[in-house]
């Protein structure tokens, strides 16, 4: 499974999503920053799953319809930072949609994250990823999760990796850094937390018109995965 994660920096760099979608030859991808209004339909073999609708600079998921079938999309809030209840408030920090694999009959939430700016504490943070987590076992106890995303977290990320662990996650950084703009903070902003599956790499892929750099991701299930017989999904 591959699939890329992309910070559009406020929708400046959504003309790229067609030749990321079709050179990288992708089974899904997630979105930060995105004008949710003016999200196409179909990005090449790509089918929107959803997007936010409490904030305009949102969310969204795409996925391949011949890879997988999609059947729950949910949006969810996070604990507020003072950014967001002051500046530009962002009502929905996470998206999640409940596919299951049409070659494997694997059942799987992938979602989009996007966590409070570095104005905010990294405590919040961790609250706000923690929070994810648990959003996301309302989609379906036990099953496999990949949360990718813009974490915002460039800093102390061997604590975050510790606090992930024991909450069974595993967190994922990239090969190279996905934010250089600015002198002071530079790192790895953009990562992957995944329950049961196995994070083979994660790549950076190269600067386009955002601040943050892609980053694509490859998984396989782990071998104590759950498969749903028959593609069937539970209620």
């Amino acid at each position: 499974m591959r699939v890329i994660s992309y910070n559009l920096r406020k929708h400046k760099a959504s003309g790229e999503l067609e030749a990321l979608a079709g050179g990288y030859e992708i089974d899904a991808l997630c979105l930060q920053e995105c004008d949710t209004e003016d999200l196409p339909e179909t990005i090449g073999a790509l089918h929107l799953a959803d997007a936010t609708r409490g904030n305009r600079l949102g969310l969204a998921i795409y996925y391949r319809k011949d890879r997988f079938t999609a059947y729950e999309t949910k949006t969810f809030a996070l604990k507020k930072s003072m950014h967001d209840r002051v500046l530009a408030p962002a009502h929905e920090r996470l998206i999640g949609t409940r596919v299951v694999d049409n070659e494997t009959d694997h059942d799987l939430v992938i979602a989009s994250f996007h966590a409070a700016p570095l104005t905010a504490s990294n405590s919040l943070r961790r609250n706000q990823i923690h929070a994810a987590h648990a959003e996301l076992l309302s989609m379906g106890g036990g099953l496999m999760t990949l949360m990718v995303g813009d974490f915002n977290y460039p800093f102390f990320t061997k604590y975050l990796t510790e606090q992930m662990k024991d909450a069974g996650y595993e967190l994922s950084l990239s090969d190279r850094r996905t934010y250089t703009r600015y002198k002071v903070f530079k790192g790895h902003f953009d990562f992957a937390t995944s329950q049961g599956l196995m994070i083979e790499n994660v790549e950076t892929l190269p600067r386009g018109a955002s601040d943050h750099l892609p980053i694509l991701i490859s998984a396989e299930y782990g071998q104590n995965a759950p498969g749903m017989p028959g593609g069937t999904v539970p209620a």
